[in-house]
């Protein structure tokens, strides 16, 4: 357990070499910007603009959310979502990007 848990951790820290970051820039760098400035404009704009709509319209519990939406950042959890979903709903190879499994378990 150990082991597959020391080569899952070294295989994720590997992405953050210089060399594997300039390679998925160069591959997928303007999916990245879209994804990045599509969440940016989803949380900023949208999330507060649906806040609005339903305190004006449902009640207004639901104005406290406009903040809360503009001061509470998800782009951690988020970004990778929409990125892991993007590689798969384009078929990238499994091997490069996703690494759920590579442990040889089960």
């Amino acid at each position: 357990m150990i082991k597959w848990f020391k080569s899952q951790v070294s295989h994720k820290l590997e992405h953050l070499r210089w060399s594997s970051l300039k390679k998925t820039l160069k591959e997928h760098g303007l999916a990245l910007v879209i994804i990045i400035v599509g969440w940016e404009i989803i949380e900023d704009v949208i999330f507060p603009l649906i806040l609005a709509l339903l305190g004006n319209y449902v009640h207004p519990i639901f104005y406290a959310g406009i903040p809360i939406a503009w001061i509470g950042c998800v782009h951690w959890l988020m970004v990778p979502l929409i990125w892991g979903w993007w590689i798969k709903l384009k078929g990238g190879d499994r091997d490069e990007h996703d690494h759920i499994d590579s442990g040889g378990c089960c």
